[in-house]
C-alpha cells in the first residue's frame, strides 16, 4: 500500500524522540539532510511520530524545520491529502511489503513533484520488505531522483540488506530510561505505575500503556503466583500457569523471562527498583544454575513460537514448566 498520510493534529514529540529530532531539525535548517534516512529503534517507541514531524516540516512551503501551519502544504498535510507525501506499509499487518508496492513507489519517485517541492516516502516497517522489494528499492537509493527523500523505519535493522543500510543516514533512537517511561505513563494514565511493569514490557512506553489499559497487570500477577507454586511441585498451579500463558504465549512468556533474569541477579545480591515482585522468592527456592538454564530454554522457546506457526504451544509450555522440578530433583 502506498498512501498519502497524516491528517491529525500536530502532536508533541515524545521526550525520548526529542534529541533525535533536534539533530534532524538542525539538518533541515541547514538544508543538509540526507536523501535517505534509516530510523532504527526498539519496538513500542512510536518512532513514526518522528517521521511525521519531518514530513510536516519538509512539506511546509514557508519554513525549513518548523511547519508554519498556514501554507497550502501545511493545509494538505493537515487534511491527509498531500500529493507528494507517501507512506508504504504492508497491505495487512504482519505481511510483507511487496515488490509491486516498491515499484509503484519508484514510479512516483521518478515523476515531478505536484507542488514543485520535495517528494517524501516513508517505509514502515522497512524490514517487512521481501527480497525482491528490497532490491527494487536499492536501485532507486543508488540513484535517487532530485528532491526525492526516503525515510525507512525499522525495529530490526539487522534484517535489512546491508547495501540498503549503507545508502542511508542512520539514526538510532536510544531506549528511554525506566524512570522516563514510568513518568510518561504516570502523565498519560494519571496514576503511579510500579517500575517493574515497564520492565517486563521491555521499557517500551506505548506497549506498557496498552498492558495497563488491558488489565494485564492482574494477569501477570496471577501467572507469577502460579509459576512460583508450580516450581515448588504444585501440579494444579502448573496447569493453570500453562493455560494462562498459552492465551498469548510469546508476550506472556517474555514477562517470565524478565522474572527469571531478575531472580538470577538477586542470587548475587543485586537490588534494583524495577525488579519483579516474585524474583526474590524464586531465587530462594531455585538455584542459580536452574534459573540460568530455564531462562535460556525459555528464550529458545519464545523464538520458536514467534517464528513457527502450528506448534502445540501449550504442550511446549507445560514441558518447560515441569523441567523446573526435573532440574531441582537432579
Amino acid at each position: 500500500m502506498v498512501e498519502e498520510r497524516l491528517g491529525s493534529n500536530m502532536r508533541e514529540l515524545h521526550s525520548w524522540l526529542q534529541s533525535s529530532w533536534d539533530n534532524w531539525k538542525h539538518q533541515l535548517d541547514n538544508n543538509s539532510f540526507a536523501s535517505a534516512t534509516l530510523l532504527s529503534s526498539s519496538p513500542g517507541l512510536e518512532t513514526f511520530q518522528l517521521a511525521e514531524q519531518f514530513a510536516r516540516s519538509l512539506m511546509c512551503s514557508t519554513s525549513n524545520s518548523e511547519p508554519c501551519g498556514f501554507c497550502h502544504g501545511c493545509d494538505l498535510m493537515q487534511s491527509g491529502t498531500h500529493p507528494d507525501y507517501h507512506v508504504v506499509k504492508p497491505e495487512k499487518e504482519g505481511k510483507a511489503i511487496t515488490v509491486e508496492q516498491i515499484r509503484q513507489c519508484n514510479r512516483i519517485a521518478q515523476e515531478s513533484s505536484q507542488l514543485s517541492g520535495y517528494r517524501l516516502f516513508v517505509i514502515e516497517p522497512a524490514e517487512a520488505m521481501n527480497e525482491s522489494a528490497a532490491n527494487a528499492l536499492l536501485k532507486t537509493l543508488e540513484e535517487p531522483p532530485e528532491k526525492c527523500v526516503f525515510v525507512l523505519i525499522a525495529s530490526k535493522a539487522s534484517a535489512l540488506l546491508p547495501t540498503i543500510v549503507s545508502r542511508c543516514q542512520q539514526v538510532t533512537i536510544p531506549d528511554p530510561q525506566s524512570s522516563v517511561v514510568t513518568q510518561w505513563l504516570q502523565n498519560e494514565l494519571g496514576e503511579q505505575v510500579p517500575p517493574y511493569v515497564a520492565h517486563i514490557n521491555g521499557d517500551a512506553p506505548v506497549q506498557t500503556k496498552a498492558f495497563i489499559q488491558a488489565s494485564d497487570l492482574e494477569v501477570y500477577k496471577s501467572i507469577e503466583e502460579s509459576l512460583i507454586a508450580a516450581v515448588q511441585g504444585n501440579t494444579e498451579a502448573a496447569l493453570k500457569c500453562a493455560s494462562k500463558l498459552n492465551e498469548s504465549p510469546v508476550v506472556r512468556l517474555t514477562w517470565l523471562w524478565y522474572l527469571l533474569t531478575d531472580a538470577q541477579k538477586a542470587h548475587f545480591g543485586v537490588v534494583q527498583p524495577n525488579f519483579t515482585p516474585g524474583c526474590h522468592t524464586l531465587s530462594s527456592v531455585l538455584s542459580y544454575v536452574v534459573l540460568e538454564k530455564q531462562s535460556s530454554e525459555l528464550a529458545t522457546l519464545i523464538e520458536k513460537l514467534r517464528h513457527f506457526t502450528g506448534l502445540n504451544s501449550e504442550l511446549l509450555i507445560m514441558d518447560w514448566i515441569f523441567k523446573f522440578n526435573e532440574e531441582t530433583c537432579l
